[in-house]
């Protein structure tokens, strides 16, 4: 059994209109719902055996600020994952080691939704900071499929407002 959590970077800030978007920063909800998404987490007794994120300053914050939270360290940053197509993402996943059963993937939309949809034909939006549970009936990464994935569980900022 393998269980992949989709993250989506936390809210960013647009007011620095000289930054390039890889360098935009998280704004003052995305600093809130980090942590609280991260809390959420540690409440259930997620863990993860690996996070890969996105190296774009949003992404890496909130990865870096959910790690803190559940109480992970090490975090991979994939140049990759910024600006992927879904593909890229299932290639990345799908090569990742078998001793890891939970995976955290944090980047950025449409790439975190166009793989969702691919892998349990999840249509809704994944909104900032939001996360899609997915669980694969599978014993390694290369066999993750849409023919072994179902959704667990799709949690996000607002869901308990």
């Amino acid at each position: 059994m393998k269980k992949l959590y989709i993250i989506r970077h936390a809210k960013s800030s647009r007011s620095d209109e000289t930054l390039e978007d890889f360098e935009r920063p998280l704004n003052k909800r995305g600093k809130e719902n980090a942590p609280m998404m991260g809390e959420r987490l540690k409440e259930e007794g997620i863990m993860p055996d690996i996070i890969i994120s996105s190296p774009a300053k949003r992404a890496k914050a909130t990865a870096e600020i959910i790690a803190e939270k559940v109480g992970y360290k090490n975090i991979l940053f994939l140049d990759d994952i910024y600006e992927a197509a879904p593909e890229t993402l299932h290639k990345i996943l799908s090569k990742l080691e078998d001793s890891y059963r939970v995976v955290f993937l944090v980047g950025h939309n449409p790439s975190l939704n166009a793989l969702a949809d691919k892998l349990v034909g999840f249509d809704e939006n994944i909104p900032t900071c939001g996360i899609v549970e997915i669980e694969f009936k599978c014993k390694k990464w290369s066999e993750i499929d849409s023919k072994n994935a179902r959704i667990v569980m799709f949690d996000y900022p607002k869901k308990s407002e």
